[in-house]
């Protein structure tokens, strides 16, 4: 060991790319000082290649978390791992492990404890197989190109201790800055394209890459490159960003925009070339319109190039310039892009809508959504999530948000937090913070307690409302003008806040829509007065201008001009649209349902839910059956309470009145109403999807009578009432998926318990096991048909949840639609009901594909009859699980069905006819 003072780190890499094997053999140097202030007696690596090496790895988890079964499901030729030979000091073998729950990450004991100030040389040989870049966009691709981050070891940080982190396809490496030596061996038909700063190719495929204080060197390998040079007087980029339609000129002349820009709000660039990828673009993009198919994009071409490429130089360039832990301070960097992002439409795009060119088109402008200006999408991001009740603080590991508010939610409210500050000390103070604080710890570390103090000093007022409330909380901002009273010349306002956070509001007095006046009321509790000059207004708003992100805008204004001016008007609107506070809004859009009684059911649903979520919802659904010749439909009306403390498990209560009135036979309707109380639990850990709740309603349903009973229309009480209390325990997940409830109702001639669980495996193999079972039973029965009954295979739905298009068939198509529920059979067996208890067991697994075996076993009772022993098995094509499947049945009880007469009759289905229920496969993976 050698003495250095506070030497800078070194990291010196060979490495060889065996392209038949998608293979490099590394040999490196890491020269690590102990800046720790402490003796340390091991050393610890980041080696994020091994990440991809097993389907339980931190990084494996994180796929599974956000549902995608891409990585579970690859081959082991498109995963990576690390395999290291050796690690050495002076030729002497150290002693290395992986840590249980981390395998990326290596932990190397010393032969002795390494003094503060004191540097060591390791010695490392592995060879790193990369894995697919369809997992992260880094590793080696389809058409033989590589794109190489994260491939080599690296020293974890150590600050009040180690800092270690997984690979959780964050971009977020925390290591320390090195000077970096990297030789690599590749085939000669490459083009090389890096972020070192320096590069040298012999042309035979050799290179050489050296870069000063960096955290690591990405480098690209291209057999076609589109990557052009842009040089400019302050930095040269390096892209092969999309131009969309601009040429080769126009390119340069938006890149030297954004760059002069940025170095007038930041200052001096952290070196001289800079590499912008597509990668980076496709991994960070600018979310929104943009996004749409050319053809219908309402952007100009310069105006998406300029933002696109200012998004991705902002953040290469804070990333590269500001060392700080990137997995816990993130925000921060994401607060200085967002907020200059803000700063850059404003300059050049005082007049952008969000909306762009569709807000000049007939029948889109008159929407609100189309009024929205360009950076209303930042507070309007992060409401979306507060509005759900999914918000996360600023200040939440990055590992721990869920992906909208990691990708999307935080990184705006952080940005919008500096766009508060800025109005709240109505002056320049941010700008000069801003650019002040890049000034200073360019290319140095820093942490937030940097930025805190720094801020605070700056800061012409009190600001600790900032970080305590707005960055470390979810605490709202929430405020109502409660009353107004004329006191002369001037009037006293009467501001109340709605929760319990004190955050400063801005109230401004309007006449004939132009501004008058503006005050910021501070220290509100739980209401306070002040009193402001009338100035003749007519009107006062708070948030007027809606720089604050504040949670209910709807009451946030008063009219001076009497009582009825306060009401707010009807307005009907086609679709769906943002909100209005000025206005109660009606949406409507026509629908349709279908069923065999009714026919197929046009309507027109009228509701009152906005983009974002409101707390009291109504739905209305009236319709008309073509074919029953009548008027139908349904309709709810519901109240959400929201919990919004990050340690309650109880995070919403919600209140629903709903009904609906169909024909559930020919010729025969029903009228069902439920009031109904649900509660609802979730993890303090956001990214789990497990979830809980508890409901407890009271169906209500009244039934026409026929002449002819059959059991749909059993005379036997066609009008009846059931309380109903469920638990429910879901913990959905594409690798191990378990939901399970338990559920009792109670009526005047029953009472009845049971309990149901799901539970869904897939395997290393990729080969899938589901498993369900189904107990339920009668704790009395006084009634005199198998209405109320357990069903083997096709429920009577007597609570009507289930969507059967023909409910009261016993034959025909209709009768084969399926919906595993009770004792989930799919064979019909005779004598399926049963009025005492049922206990059954479904179970299928994978055979190829989405071609699966199924089985049913289970034991059916009725009062006055021997327990039968009953059971199926078949083929199932598992085509979209719950929302599309096949079944065909093979062997049963009633013998080999495959070899019966009218085989089709006895294939069952299940399909989803629903798009609300569709969209939440694609959903689900960001909430």
């Amino acid at each position: 060991m050698s003495v250095a003072a506070f030497g800078q780190h070194k990291n010196t890499v060979t490495a060889t790319l065996q392209t038949r094997t998608n293979t490099l053999n590394v040999v490196q140097k890491i020269t690590y000082t102990n800046e720790a202030g402490t003796a340390l007696s091991e050393i610890y690596l980041n080696d994020w290649s091994h990440a991809f090496s097993g389907k339980d790895t931190p990084l494996a988890k994180r796929f599974a978390e956000e549902f995608h079964r891409n990585f579970h499901l690859a081959p082991e030729k498109k995963r990576g791992r690390t395999m290291v030979n050796y690690i050495s000091i002076n030729d002497a073998i150290l002693d290395w492990e992986r840590l249980d729950y981390q395998v990326d990450i290596i932990k190397v004991t010393l032969p002795e404890p390494l003094q503060p100030n004191e540097s060591i040389t390791l010695d490392l040989n592995y060879q790193v197989k990369l894995a697919y870049d369809e997992f992260t966009r880094y590793g080696f691709a389809k058409n033989g190109d590589y794109s190489l981050r994260y491939w080599y070891m690296t020293p974890a940080v150590y600050r009040d201790g180690w800092k270690l982190y997984s690979h959780k396809n964050l971009d977020d490496l925390y290591t320390e800055q090195a000077n970096h030596n990297i030789t690599l061996i590749i085939p000669d038909t490459f083009e090389v394209i890096s972020t070192a700063d320096s590069m040298k190719n012999d042309g035979n495929g050799l290179v050489q890459f050296t870069a000063k204080k960096v955290k690591d060197v990405t480098i690209l390998l291209r057999q076609n490159s589109q990557f052009k040079t842009f040089q400019t007087d302050k930095v040269n980029i390096t892209t092969n960003l999309n131009p969309y339609g601009l040429d080769e000129k126009q390119q340069a002349i938006a890149i030297d925009k954004v760059v002069q820009f940025i170095h007038e709000k930041l200052g001096d660039f952290p070196r001289k070339n800079m590499m912008i990828s597509e990668i980076d673009n496709k991994k960070n993009p600018v979310y929104g319109l943009g996004q749409l198919p050319s053809f219908i994009r309402p952007f100009t071409d310069a105006f998406q190039y300029e933002i696109k490429i200012l998004k991705a130089i902002l953040e290469k360039n804070l990333e590269e310039s500001l060392w700080m832990d990137t997995r816990t301070e993130k925000w921060i960097l994401d607060a200085i892009e967002i907020y200059l992002m803000m700063g850059y439409a404003e300059t050049f795009y005082p007049n952008m809508k969000l909306t762009g060119e569709l807000a000049k088109v007939w029948g889109i402008r008159s929407y609100e959504f189309a009024k929205l200006e360009f950076n209303d999408q930042y507070p309007f991001m992060f409401m979306l999530m507060a509005r759900k009740n999914i918000d996360q603080p600023l200040n939440t590991s990055k590992d721990s948000l869920t992906k909208f508010n990691n990708n999307i939610a935080n990184k705006y409210k952080a940005g919008v937090g500096l766009k508060y500050l800025k109005s709240y000390f109505d002056e320049a103070v941010i700008d000069d913070f801003v650019k002040e604080f890049y000034v200073e710890n360019r290319l140095q570390k820093a942490s937030r307690d940097d930025f805190e103090t720094l801020l605070k000093a700056k800061a012409p007022k009190d600001i600790d409302w900032f970080f305590n409330n707005y960055v470390d909380s979810r605490k709202r901002i929430d405020y109502k003008i409660k009353k107004v009273e004329k006191v002369d010349d001037s009037l006293k306002v009467t501001i109340k806040n709605k929760y319990d956070a004190n955050f400063p509001i801005s109230l401004f007095g309007i006449k004939n829509d132009s501004v008058v006046s503006k005050y910021w009321v501070t220290d509100v509790g739980k209401k306070k007065t002040v009193t402001i000059p009338s100035d003749s207004i007519d009107r006062l708003v708070l948030n007027y201008d809606k720089i604050i992100p504040e949670f209910n805008q709807r009451d946030n204004w008063k009219s001076l001009n009497g009582f009825f001016a306060n009401n707010k008007k009807l307005r009907f609107t086609f679709f769906k649209d943002a909100e209005n506070p000025h206005y109660n809004q009606i949406f409507f859009v026509p629908v349709a349902r279908f069923n065999l009684y009714d026919g197929f059911t046009p309507g027109m649903r009228l509701y009152n839910k906005v983009f974002l979520t409101k707390r009291l919802l109504y739905d209305l659904k009236p319709s008309y059956g073509l074919r029953s010749k009548q008027l139908v439909g349904s309709g709810s009306v519901s109240y959400r309470h929201d919990i919004e403390s990050i340690n309650s498990d109880l995070y919403f209560i919600s209140f629903t009145v709903g009904g609906n009135y169909f024909n559930y036979a020919e010729d025969l309707a029903y009228t069902r109403f439920v009031p109904k109380v649900t509660f609802g639990f979730r993890d303090p850990d956001f990214r789990s999807n497990q979830k809980e709740f508890i409901d407890f309603r009271y169906v209500i349903v009244q039934r026409e009578q026929s002449e002819i009973p059959t059991l749909a229309t059993d005379n036997d009480e066609p009008n009846y009432s059931v309380f109903n209390a469920r638990y429910v325990y879901s913990n959905p997940d594409p690798i191990r998926h378990m939901v399970w409830f338990t559920d009792f109702q109670i009526s005047k001639r029953f009472a009845k318990i049971s309990f149901n669980l799901d539970y869904r495996k897939l395997f290393q193999d990729n080969r899938q096991l589901n498993l369900r079972f189904f107990f339920g039973k009668f704790i009395f029965n006084d009634t005199n048909s198998d209405f109320f009954s357990f069903a083997l295979d096709r429920p009577t739905d007597y609570l009507f949840d289930y969507n059967y298009y023909g409910r009261s068939e016993d034959t025909g198509l209709f009768s084969q639609q399926i919906i595993v529920a009770e004792g989930g059979f799919k064979s019909k067996l005779p004598n399926p009901f049963s009025n005492a208890w049922l206990a059954t067991g479904n179970a299928s697994y994978s055979i190829w594909k989405w071609i699966e075996g199924y089985g049913d076993v289970g034991f059916i009772k009725d009062n006055g009859v021997n327990t039968r022993f009953v059971y199926d098995s078949g083929i199932r094509l598992n085509l979209v699980p719950d929302f599309f499947e096949l079944y065909f049945p093979v062997y049963s009880n009633n013998g080999w069905e495959i070899a019966q007469p009218g085989f089709d009759q006895r294939i069952r289905f299940i399909v989803t006819l629903s798009p609300k229920t569709l969209t939440k496969l694609f959903t689900r993976k960001w909430f």
